[in-house]
């Protein structure tokens, strides 16, 4: 059944899409007085350390600082959020808006914003303060859309990952519903294309297995590059937060105070899901079937605002729909699919922020409470010895007899959601008796080894990740793991195996040893099976064995892609039940192409794999030409801890990574925090910066430099110190 209403579209004048409103008498009062209790020091990584009187004033420097380093990433961010995109990018990016605006709703917003607790709003006010003050006094800065930030609009943007739950709606088809006219799902959508893994390594060491007796915690996200600032924000209210914040949030996404920290990794847990309705049509009304009753689908408009290649600004307006369950956003078999997931601004919000004062654990649960965390698990440590994973929050209860991975019958009262399960309910690890605790975006049962929860005991919905080369990787290390020190942890997190290639390389050997004497692949192929048989399936720069062992599995696993693959069997799993001419040809198609690209099979990895920075945008440019760093590490997908997710791009034969690495830390909490770091690339986001790239060679080399989290580490390292707008 196909969406019966009309489209709109109406042009405005060019530039209409720019905010612009006049500075109260009250609101220049507040920036100058917010300005006159900050302190911003920069040390000599140009990273921000923040210092304000009240948590207000911190968050006024602190995105003040973060518009300092990268505007147009903060914009960027907000735009996506707000569903703004196609008013600086063009029509491609209606329908990211639309998918945006079906849950961020300004109208909404503004009216949840008004209802907030009085101390968040304190909050946000200066969060737009901050922005409008930075704008204020860079007059040079041309904002393409977000001329002025309103305190509303930070609910539009409340949780750090990257990509929240409504990037699991597919874009393809909910043009094909509300653009009226059929359009194929992508292969992405599909599942067809082998992408990098997103998600991180979080491993908490408690006192039982750390050397000092005191817990150590390695912050390790896989994101794209330069997605997170780093900065340190402290105020007179007990706030005193160092960490990754993602670009234009408040809160410390990924980081620690003094007697506490926490890593979030991607969780498998099922909290997004689709419900199937029956619609029934009564003159120009939709109802849907719900049990014996029929109710009232809801309409909603939406305007997209959009520029035109002339730079005029055009609307193109929707109505849309949505049940009880969700808004309404595809079709399929002759059902509207309803997309239920988490919309929670102000809890969401209140939780990003009040965890980062969490001094220990039972004060980061009590914080937890709120249940406004839909995708993220968290090790956690403190500096009382407490280790732990938790699972996110937002768990909807749900009746087993459904099938959640597919749409299930939105007709069928049972099928809905009962509310959330409780903590006490949810699995997790608390002070595991291996004292160690691990989370790749894996599943929770093999967390603490034998220490771990069991499946057994919790509903199938609690994961849909199973376990990962990197989850099976650390296991191992941990395994083994005595008296670990910072650096040790360090160490582990740049282990070099890649153990992917234990389950994948023995089924290419079987399929060579196999062929008849007289196969002329028997003998092509002698010399690059020796080489892989010799190899210690370890990666490094100088590694030729490590460039073809993985040409080799990236063919493999672009022959055996599949959607829906057999339940329970991974996607590596699957690779390695390929057939053996499908195994062969894929090591013929890496040798040819080794071969045909960089002159033969024997290449070094690092001559292939490299870090490039040449500009500030978003979509970063890259050239064999230009000047790139050998990175040693490799794709997450082979079961590096330490991840690069590269390819080649168009006019490049070399890989140049976008996302895996971005920023790493590893922290130890004794009597005072002690702590090491790294970023991808550097701090700013400005070529003209001795901070651009200053970093990129450490991050290369696995290399992370001291954290200047103390004062008086940070004595001696000061480049600046100013008040906003100095």
């Amino acid at each position: 059944m196909r969406a019966f209403f009309p489209i709109l579209l109406i042009v405005a004048a060019p530039g209409a899409a720019r905010d612009a409103a006049p500075t109260t008498t009250a609101e220049h009062a507040r920036r100058a007085a917010h300005a006159r209790a900050v302190t911003i020091t920069r040390d000599d990584w140009g990273i921000a350390h923040i210092e304000g009187r009240t948590d207000a004033d911190a968050v006024f420097g602190m995105i003040y600082a973060q518009a300092e380093d990268d505007f147009p990433r903060i914009e960027a961010n907000y735009l996506a959020a707000l569903g703004r995109t196609a008013e600086a990018e063009g029509p491609g990016a209606i329908w990211a808006d639309l998918r945006a605006r079906l849950w961020n709703d300004p109208a909404e917003l503004r009216r949840d914003h008004a209802r907030s607790p009085a101390w968040l709003r304190r909050l946000t006010t200066a969060w737009a303060d901050g922005l409008n003050h930075y704008l204020a006094t860079h007059q040079q800065v041309r904002p393409r859309v977000l001329g002025r930030f309103e305190p509303w609009m930070a609910l539009a943007f409340t949780e750090g990952s990257i990509g929240g739950d409504v990037e699991r709606v597919p874009l393809s088809q909910l043009r094909s519903f509300y653009g009226r006219r059929a359009v194929a799902w992508t292969p992405r959508e599909r599942g067809l294309v082998a992408a990098e893994p997103g998600g991180s390594n979080g491993i908490a060491i408690g006192p039982r297995l750390s050397a000092s007796g005191h817990p150590l915690l390695l912050i390790n996200p896989h994101t794209s590059f330069f997605f997170r600032a780093e900065q340190q924000v402290t105020s007179g209210e007990g706030l005193n937060a160092y960490g990754a914040a993602t670009w234009g949030q408040f809160f410390i996404y990924q980081g620690w105070n003094a007697t506490a920290g926490w890593m979030h990794t991607t969780s498998g847990v099922d909290a997004v899901d689709e419900f199937a309705e029956t619609i029934v049509r009564r003159g120009d009304r939709a109802f849907y079937r719900h049990g014996a009753a029929e109710r009232l689908v809801e309409v909603r408009p939406v305007t997209i605002r959009f520029r035109g290649a002339d730079g005029r600004i055009a609307e193109r307006r929707f109505a849309t729909y949505r049940t009880h369950h969700g808004p309404i956003t595809r079709a399929e078999d002759g059902r509207w699919i309803a997309t239920a997931l988490m919309h929670r601004p102000v809890a969401a919000l209140e939780q990003s922020y009040l965890r980062t004062k969490a001094r220990d654990f039972g004060a980061f649960v009590r914080v937890a409470r709120r249940r406004a965390n839909s995708s993220n698990n968290t090790l956690f440590a403190d500096a009382r010895g407490t280790t732990a994973l938790l699972l996110p929050q937002f768990v909807p209860r749900r009746d087993a007899r459904f099938d959640y991975a597919r749409p299930v019958d939105g007709s069928d009262p049972a099928a809905d959601w009962r509310g959330l399960h409780p903590l006490a309910e949810l699995p997790q690890v608390v002070d595991p008796r291996t004292g160690w605790v691990v989370n790749t975006n894996n599943h929770p049962w093999s967390a603490a080894g034998p220490d771990s929860p069991s499946a057994a005991a919790y509903p199938r919905y609690m994961d849909g990740f199973g376990e990962n080369p990197r989850g099976l990787h650390a296991l191992t290390l941990l395994g083994r793991a005595k008296a670990v020190t910072l650096p040790d942890l360090i160490d582990l997190a740049y282990d070099p195996a890649l153990p992917a290639f234990d389950i994948l390389l023995p089924a290419l050997f079987a399929a060579h040893d196999a062929l008849p004497p007289a196969d002329p692949r028997r003998a092509r192929l002698a010399a690059p099976i020796a080489a892989l048989r010799g190899w210690d399936r370890r990666w490094s720069a100088a590694s030729t064995e490590t460039a073809l062992a993985v040409f080799w599995a990236e063919a493999l696993w672009a022959a055996t892609t599949a959607p829906n693959p057999p339940a329970g069997l991974a996607r590596y799993e699957l690779a390695a039940r390929a057939p053996a001419a499908v195994q062969l040809a894929a090591l013929d198609a890496a040798v040819a192409r080794l071969t045909r690209d960089f002159g033969g099979w024997r290449t070094p990895w690092g001559e292939i794999n490299r870090f490039q920075r040449l500009t500030g945008d978003r979509v970063q440019p890259f050239s064999d030409a230009a000047p790139s760093i050998p990175v040693p590490f490799t794709s997450a997908q082979w079961g590096s801890l330490a991840a690069f997710g590269a390819k080649s791009w168009p006019g490049t034969k070399r890989y140049y990574g976008t996302l895996g690495n971005s920023f790493v830390a590893a922290v130890e909490f004794g009597p005072r925090v002690a702590a090491r770091a790294v970023s991808a690339g550097g701090q700013s986001g400005d070529p003209r910066s001795p901070h651009f790239t200053d970093q990129a060679r450490r991050y290369a080399g696995g290399r992370l430099r001291p954290v200047y989290f103390h004062p008086d580490e940070l004595k001696g390292h000061v480049e600046r110190r100013y008040r906003p707008g100095e």
